[in-house]
């Protein structure tokens, strides 16, 4: 066909002159694609080849690669070029030329209509989104044009070929609408329209599945074709016969899956509940399928069942509340739930044996959710109908989430036991729900049960029984307040004749138990009926993490009842630590236990204990203090540091208020002498130093070492002070050695919470003006390999502004270079650094009038600060980063009004600065804006936002829709 004048720039950025997309080089361009071995040729080849599908020229050589002399890698290369034309490239085309443009693709769909498939539906695609772009003025019948024209007799293709062509045709136009790219008022133009226009397809389409000489092929596209229309939302009343037509269309093996997904995407309509009259008309059709169903899964027919169990899915999911709102139908409607409960229950073990069941969990919460929705009246009733269905629910996943045999589940992949694992997660959640429903009976029921099967002499009980009653007593616990159950006490006395007999048993043995910890709290009597139970689980390699756990949650919750219970607790520990029966972080969990658990004595029981669980460690740590560096004293070193950062991180004496009311706990003063942790520490203070001594150059010792006094000072706070002038002191020589982040952020915590006390300010001080002077060192020499520290820095920076600006006005600080160092880090392309120096320059700009040499920096500087914003505004930085570079904006308008008025007219000057595809109005606009916004940040972030969008050329497209 005739084309215009190439559009600028079709070919693409770089691409190859226009001329050279010929039918030849296209050729053999494919030829490379397809058969050169070499890689880099092939990609080349992929790179052009794509340029070649949105020239002008694609127009000319599409047509000739369909040429029938073609191999169906060429054709299928000229089909796809034509979709991508008429789709993207529509307002190219001429008016004049819709026509012949249409009958072409006509021409050419008839032709393969009995050649390859997939160079057919490429031109069904093309074909389809041009009638898109024409509908509904310029091609207003173009569906029933479509039907009329392939039913025509003259066709040289036989009758099939035409018919699976139509109907290729008609599938793909739904589902070319619903990823079209139509302005929103054309989407709803062509939306109306399609749905007149399905009076043209949906007689067509029952006629072709109901006669019986239609061959499978084309009922199978007749299914998937009336899948594809109904997702335009046609009324259920409107696709009544093919939906049942469809149904029975699943008694065909061929059929069955092509009729699923038809029925499915049917019901499923959100509109769909409109038409009650329509689904009470399904609901016996659905229940039809039992029959099928049962045989199924008596005959292992996995995928057979799965589809089934969808259709009563989705109709019982989508439209239980229309359902039950027809209260004269509540039995058909009953019926429909006990089939999905069939479907809930269906034997086997998922995801082994079947993977049905897991499908209609979502279900149970929609049903539960609309018959808690009713008034009252209503509720009840249904209430009285319901309640025993969700009691048989419970059953039935508790028997789900059983655990197969010890010999079955040892053949079970490692990728099956973790579909397993988040399968009872998902049963767990549900029982969780379902408790609204049933309330206190719903504990009382599983306490009756698992009560019967432990002290029953009739029968020997399985594990796996056990194991599911107490998975479901842990699932409510753990969420539920089950604090006033009247049940609670006679399960903490079952849990000893419990006769744990493997892993998965013990496991949930013991995260009952955790689940239980609040109330073990407020009954504290019937804590020694469990501890032993979790002491003696400790000693097990297997159950780790969940002894582990549990044991950290009793400490936690019940620390003011544990003291007669302390010496036999910190000795197993003591033990289980000592031979190495747990991995690292049950080691460090373990740890944080014992320091809940020694916060509540009394000071010298603490430090007696601590004395024995820590002088084991100290004496090994000062034997590797010894050795020379090496891999494995690494580890041993960093494990030891770990335990007691771990062990500092919860022991806190200092005993909490209750202040619900209040944003945080307030700490009281503790009345005994000098803090435990604080005693520990100055006794290994030497011994840390000594080792650092040796292994300064090693970040992860560093961080060890830091990590130790970091969650120190975060949880002693103010009882930290005895330490902080021999801290300084030590940071300020490690960092003077060799600087490392974890060195400047345990300074930051020092500013934080010592820098505003007069008799810490000195060292912090020092401290403060040692760390800076190295960093500023650090950037002369080049600081691009130390993002890390220059993170860390920044934020260090801005908590002594946040904190005390004072650390700013000593006659030491090198303000200036300080300055210059943070605009040099919003350059930087990670994106926390340049987050911390936006941080930075956030609170360094309020300070303009409060601290002088603040003032005359920015003064002096302030413009290359702003140089450096807009550039990264322009198109240097991470669109992600542009609310950060807004809030310094922000912070120049409101504290340095004049100055910015002068210095963004002078920065927006030059031509291509900050973007060449800004023109000077929109730069004149935008420093207009953001100089008019002094109050609203929000507003700033939005200028910002749109501003960068436009020095990038992306305003306006698809590809910020979200943004």
């Amino acid at each position: 066909m005739e084309r215009r004048e190439e559009q600028p720039g079709a070919a693409g950025a770089g691409a190859a002159p226009a001329l050279d997309f010929t039918v030849e080089s296209v050729e053999k361009a494919l030829h490379q694609l397809y058969y050169d071995p070499n890689i880099e040729n092939k990609n080349l080849a992929q790179k052009w080849l794509m340029q070649a599908q949105v020239s002008p020229q694609a127009w000319h050589f599409s047509w000739q690669l369909l040429q029938p002399d073609k191999v169906p890698e060429i054709q299928y290369f000229g089909a796809s070029a034509l979709p991508i034309k008429t789709s993207r490239y529509w307002s190219d085309i001429p008016t004049d030329q819709y026509e012949s443009l249409k009958a072409q693709l006509f021409t050419q769909i008839t032709r393969f209509a009995s050649g390859s498939k997939i160079v057919l539906t490429r031109l069904c695609v093309a074909l389809a989104s041009l009638a898109l772009s024409m509908m509904p003025d310029a091609w207003p019948c173009a569906v029933a044009d479509m039907v009329r024209l392939f039913q025509a007799e003259d066709s040289p293709v036989d009758g099939q070929g035409r018919c699976l062509a139509l109907l290729e045709l008609l599938t793909v136009l739904p589902e070319e609408f619903q990823t079209s790219r139509l302005p929103q008022y054309r989407k709803g133009l062509v939306r109306t329209s399609l749905a007149v226009e399905c009076g043209a397809v949906f007689p067509l389409l029952e006629q072709l599945l109901q006669q019986p000489s239609s061959p499978s092929c084309v009922r199978q596209k007749v299914l998937k074709c009336f899948s594809s229309w109904v997702q335009l939302e046609v009324p259920l009343q409107d696709c009544e016969a093919l939906i049942q037509a469809a149904f029975a269309a699943l008694q065909d093996s061929e059929l069955f899956d092509s009729s699923v997904e038809a029925i499915v995407n049917a019901i499923s309509q959100p509109d769909a509940q409109r038409c009650v009259n329509t689904l009470l008309k399904l609901i016996p059709l659905v229940l039809g399928l039992q029959e099928q169903l049962r045989q199924a899964v008596q005959n292992g027919d996995m995928e057979t069942s799965h589809g089934i169990c969808r259709i009563a899915v989705a109709l019982g999911e989508n439209h239980s509340r229309a359902l039950l709102d027809q209260v004269e139908h509540w039995q058909s409607f009953l019926a429909l739930v006990n089939m999905i409960m069939f479907c809930t229950g269906i034997p086997g073990h998922y995801p082994v044996n079947e993977t049905t069941s897991s499908l209609t969990l979502t279900f149970w919460y929609t049903l539960q959710d609309d018959i808690l929705s009713f008034e009252a009246e209503k509720q009840a009733v249904y209430q009285q109908v319901y309640r025993p269905v969700y009691f048989q629910l419970v059953d039935v996943l508790l028997h789900k989430a059983q655990f197969p045999s010890d010999e079955e589940y040892g053949f079970w992949s490692s990728d099956e036991k973790e579909q397993f694992r988040i399968y009872r997660v998902d049963i767990s959640d549900t029982l969780m729900y379902v408790y609204e429903m049933l309330g206190a009976e719903l504990l009382s029921n599983l306490y009756d049960k698992l009560g019967r099967l432990l002290t029953s002499s009739e029968e020997p009980y399985s594990w796996q029984h056990t194991e599911a009653l107490l998975y479901g007593f842990q699932s409510i616990a753990e969420t539920i307040d089950v604090n006033y159950s009247d049940v609670v006490p006679g399960l903490i006395g079952l849990i000893p004749r419990i006769s744990i007999s493997n892993v998965q048993l013990a496991d949930t043995v013991m995260f009952t138990i955790g689940a239980l910890s609040e109330w073990l709290a407020d009954h504290p009597v019937m804590i020694n009926s469990v501890l032993p139970l979790v002491l003696h689980a400790l000693g097990n390699p297997e159950p780790s993490v969940s002894s582990v756990s549990t044991l950290k949650k009793i400490c936690r919750e019940c620390k003011y009842d544990l003291p007669p219970y302390a010496a036999n607790i910190v000795a197993v520990s003591q033990d289980v630590l000592m031979k190495q029966i747990h991995k690292t972080s049950q080691c460090m969990w373990l740890m944080q236990a014992l320091g809940f658990l020694l916060s509540a004595l009394q000071v010298e029981e603490i430090l007696k204990n601590l004395h024995s669980l820590i002088s084991p460690y100290i004496q090994q740590l000062e034997k590797l203090a010894e050795e020379i560096p090496n891999p494995s004293n690494k580890l041993a070193i960093v494990h030891i540091l770990g335990l007691l950062s771990n062990l500092f991180t919860t022991l806190d004496i200092s005993h909490h208020e209750d202040d619900h009311e209040g944003p945080e706990l307030r700490k009281l003063p503790v009345p005994q002498g000098p803090n435990p942790v604080v005693v520990v520490l100055q006794q290994v203070f030497q011994l840390i130093q000594k080792v650092l001594s040796k292994w300064l150059n090693d970040a992860q010792v560093v961080e060890a070492v830091c990590a130790i006094f970091e969650k120190s000072v975060k949880t002693l706070l103010d009882d930290f002070a005895p330490m902080v002038p021999q801290l300084c002191e030590m940071l300020g020589r490690m960092y003077s050695t060799i600087p490392q982040a974890s060195a400047l952020d345990l300074t930051r915590q020092l500013v934080h919470i010592f820098a505003h006390e007069p008799a810490h300010f000195p060292p912090i001080e020092a401290l403060f003006l040692l760390v800076t002077s190295v960093t500023l060192t650090l950037f002369q020499q080049g600081p691009r390999d130390h993002p890390d520290i220059v993170d860390s820095f920044m934020q260090l920076l801005a908590q002594a502004l946040k904190r005390k600006p004072d650390l700013f006005l000593c006659e030491r600080l090198d303000v200036k270079a300080v300055f210059q160092c943070a605009v040099l880090a919003l350059k930087f392309p990670e994106a926390p650094t340049v987050k911390a120096s936006c941080g930075f320059f956030t609170e360094l700009l309020p300070r303009c009038g409060e601290v002088e040499s603040v003032g005359k920096v920015v003064q002096e500087d302030g413009r290359m600060l702003l140089i450096a914003v807009l550039e990264a505004i322009g198109g240097q930085a991470s669109r992600s980063l542009m609310d950060c570079f807004a809030d310094i904006l922000f912070a120049l308008n409101k504290h340095c009004f004049s100055l910015l008025s002068m210095w963004i007219k002078e920065a927006l000057q030059p031509p291509g600065f900050p973007s060449a595809r800004l023109s000077p109005e929109q730069k004149d606009t935008f420093s207009q804006q953001i100089l008019r916004e002094r109050v609203n940040k929000r507003r700033v972030k939005e200028m910002v936002k749109e501003f960068t969008l436009l020095c990038r050329g992306l305003h306006g497209t698809d590809y910020t829709a979200d943004y």
